[in-house]
């Protein structure tokens, strides 16, 4: 999860320094700083799935949307952290600070559009946020989404982000696990197409219904 965690703390994890979210009850969910700047194991299963213009939501420090370029991909980065675009063009790819639900160029018109890392739980409802990217892919493109495993289901938690001010603002996210993908696309107007593994990290393509 690269985005949405806005702010000094947020930007603390993608130059990388360990950090975590904190649930209202106290439990600790780590974030995996340090696969978000460099190639990560299983990021082939996404980039070897994308054809065409991508639409990298919640980007970070922007490896996946550098490494698409390198494979002649057009491909643009959109995250809410200014470090993280910042560090996505200095290592080569194009990125915009904007919020996803915020006019983004070429609506409609992308192919594909990624959410790695978990960014499935950006604002706290997938439904929500796939329907958003609905918006933004073309009628025969996709979504490629970066899943829990299966039998997490779907969670919602208020969070904030450690570590951090104590008055750091608390916000929802959201957890989606392979079992729970189907409903979650359905309800958002996508179907399956596959669903696959690779090492820890499970992935789906959701294709317009």
């Amino acid at each position: 999860m690269r985005t949405a965690l806005i702010g000094n703390e947020f930007d603390r994890g993608l130059l990388g320094h360990r950090c975590w979210l904190e649930l209202a009850d106290g439990e600790r969910v780590e974030l995996p700083v340090e696969r978000w700047g460099a190639p990560s194991d299983g990021d082939e299963v996404l980039l070897d799935a994308c054809a065409g213009p991508t639409l990298d939501i919640g980007c970070g420090p922007g490896r996946l949307t550098a490494a698409l370029a390198g494979r002649g991909i057009v491909a643009l980065g959109v995250d809410s952290s200014r470090t993280a675009v910042r560090l996505t063009r200095r290592r080569g790819g194009n990125a915009l600070h904007r919020n996803v639900f915020d006019h983004v160029p070429g609506e409609g018109r992308w192919r594909h559009a990624l959410l790695a890392d978990g960014n499935i739980g950006i604002g706290g409802d997938p439904v929500a946020l796939l329907r958003r990217t609905a918006q933004l892919v073309a009628r025969d493109g996709d979504v490629l989404v970066e899943l829990e495993p299966p039998g997490r289901g779907l969670r919602h938690e208020r969070v904030r982000l450690r570590p951090g001010h104590a008055d750091v603002a608390w916000f929802t996210w959201a957890w989606v696990g392979v079992d729970a993908i189907a409903e979650v696309a359905v309800r958002a107007g996508f179907r399956v197409g596959w669903t696959t593994r690779h090492g820890h990290r499970w992935f789906a393509r959701l294709e317009r219904s």
